[in-house]
């Protein structure tokens, strides 16, 4: 079952909606975003699916059809365009308003993870499978260039709010910061003991949170790439 979280979004109701699609029995359902006026809710699935919701009501708007699994989902900020990532290498973009594919970007990536708009909605940065981070330019559908660095699959990209660096996170226990412009690897933040799942930077761009498998999340100043402190483990 798919919650939607209406008071985060700012609707009158205070019981959360319940959807039971994608279709019966339900499948797993691995990636949901809102749109950034918070009036949509993109959620993908094993299905095939992804189904595009209205947050104040739980009514579907409509489902778009990708070509495998859907592993991530993520608007661009200004909600016009919508990806969405498979488990063979394949990400589409979409319309929003309409719901029409706008392209296809595939390459030998494998299984993607991770997905994450540049703040400009030019580019388009993608977490994968064989290690690497794939960048493309969206309104074209070239790909920009591949960021190699990790050991092991990538599961999770961000863009600071400037749009300059990258960070990934990998199941390599690491976090690489990039140069978005030149590629060029910045720093590696070492300290967590297991995967890292998910990373995200504050709004001044000048901290990164990390997410681990070890149970911990760490606050890494990102100028230096130094640990400032680690969150204690959270409990089962």
């Amino acid at each position: 079952m798919l919650w939607l979280a209406l008071a985060a979004a700012g609707c009158k109701q205070t019981e959360p909606v319940v959807q039971t699609d994608h279709s019966p029995p339900a499948p797993p359902v691995d990636s949901v975003a809102f749109s950034p006026d918070g009036k949509t809710l993109a959620s993908g699935g094993w299905d095939w699916t992804i189904k595009l919701w209205d947050a104040a009501t739980g009514a579907e708007l409509r489902t778009l059809r990708h070509s495998e699994y859907v592993k991530s989902v993520t608007f661009s900020l200004d909600g016009k365009t919508l990806a969405t990532a498979g488990t063979l290498n394949t990400v589409k973009l979409w319309d929003v308003a309409t719901g029409a594919e706008l392209r296809t970007l595939k390459n030998d990536s494998g299984w993607i993870h991770s997905l994450a708009f540049s703040p400009d909605g030019k580019t388009l940065a993608c977490g994968n499978d064989d290690h690497n981070v794939n960048l493309w330019d969206v309104s074209t559908g070239k790909e920009l260039s591949t960021l190699q660095g990790h050991s092991y699959a990538v599961s999770s990209v961000t863009f600071s709010p400037d749009g300059k660096i990258l960070a990934s996170g990998s199941w390599d226990k690491t976090i690489k910061l990039w140069n978005v412009s030149t590629g060029e690897q910045l720093s590696t933040l070492k300290g967590h003991s297991s995967n890292v799942h998910s990373i995200a930077f504050s709004p001044d761009g000048k901290l990164l949170a990390s997410g681990s498998s070890d149970g911990t999340v760490k606050l890494w100043d990102v100028s230096p790439g130094t640990e400032l402190r680690t969150l204690g483990g959270t409990s089962r």
